[in-house]
């Protein structure tokens, strides 16, 4: 009988060892996770701003628009919108670019609010892709746009937007100003006519969906696809659009007028697989989040859940993302293990 009270006794002092020692390690591995979710700061940010400066050398502005290519290839800027709404900038902050490619993902969550996702996706692919962005040989014989990121999808998305005339660009407008909570924002008229003139690549997709049935309307409504490309915004803008999707479509201020997760976790999925064009599967590899990038430059990033990423360096690669702002964002992911596979 005694044998028995001390073998419970002893299993009862091993049992509230483990489970002490378990706590405490919990505890420690709970404010590893939350000093990992305060310690991004603008000195980690700005080493990793210079350690990659340079790199703007590797790459080419793009001047397939002849106003792009007035871009001074040295600028380069680094943003994070944290957990908190917190903004942490480093670099070129003011300097403005255009949205270009970025503005995609904002079209397409007015397309699907307003006509809801089936019909949306009707008419465009889920699909990643190995071509470029400007790619539209599956457009003959009635196919559809492989995804809303590549250029012919984004100009279908914004023609399904409901309005006449310039209406479902200033819709895009608007949405972009509220999530950056910037009204100041506006579009580059040179950019915007320098679009027009010279996109007739663009305006060839539009009239071959517009001969198939799937655009209805005359070319004002690529001009709003232009427009929409013709923003201006600045890294820190791309940040906080970055953590809007991935907080459910929820403002860095917690504004919660657009909440919606359905809707978020639609947006973030078209920016993992096809957000970074034909480098996207690669990209998933590596940094292993949504992002969208854009031919003036910029890339905005979102971390699923926590914090929001703006990068700036007008210097692109050979896929049409900029080569700069793709490494600070990979040394961003490795260490602080970010990746949605870390």
């Amino acid at each position: 009988m005694k044998k028995n009270k001390i073998s419970t006794l002893i299993f009862g002092l091993f049992l509230t060892s483990f489970l002490a020692i378990n706590e405490t390690t919990y505890a420690q591995q709970t404010i590893e996770k939350t000093t990992n979710k305060t310690s991004i700061s603008t000195k980690v940010l700005n080493e990793i701003l210079e350690k990659n400066r340079a790199l703007y050398k590797d790459g080419k502005v793009a001047d397939y628009i002849p106003e792009l290519g007035k871009m001074n290839a040295k600028a380069i800027a680094f943003s994070v919108v944290d957990e908190n709404g917190k903004i942490i900038n480093v670099g070129d902050v003011s300097q403005k670019f255009t949205i270009q490619s970025i503005s995609k993902i904002i079209s397409l969550m007015i397309a699907v609010n307003e006509k809801g996702e089936k019909n949306i996706f009707d008419k465009i692919g889920y699909f990643g892709t190995d071509k470029p962005f400007n790619y539209f040989a599956n457009l003959d014989n009635s196919g559809k746009p492989l995804n809303p990121m590549m250029n012919a999808g984004a100009i279908l998305t914004t023609s399904l937007i409901d309005g006449e005339g310039e209406i479902p660009f200033q819709k895009i407008l608007e949405m972009v100003r509220f999530i950056t909570k910037n009204p100041s924002i506006d579009y580059n008229k040179s950019v915007y006519n320098s679009e027009k003139d010279t996109g007739n690549r663009n305006r060839g997709m539009f009239y071959v969906m517009k001969n198939t049935g799937l655009i209805d309307g005359d070319e004002e409504k690529l001009n709003n696809y232009f427009k929409q490309c013709s923003i201006e915004i600045t890294a820190e803008d791309l940040a906080k659009i970055g953590y809007f999707f991935a907080h459910h479509c929820t403002r860095f201020d917690g504004d919660k007028t657009y909440q919606n997760p359905e809707l978020a976790k639609l947006i973030q999925a078209q920016m993992m697989v096809a957000g970074m064009y034909e480098f996207s599967g690669e990209y998933a590899r590596t940094v292993g989040l949504p992002s969208k990038s854009g031919v003036g430059g910029g890339i905005s990033v979102s971390v699923p859940g926590k914090i929001g990423i703006g990068t700036f360096s007008p210097s692109l690669d050979s896929h049409g993302n900029s080569l700069a702002g793709y490494h600070m964002i990979l040394d961003l992911v490795n260490r602080y293990k970010l990746g949605l596979f870390d």
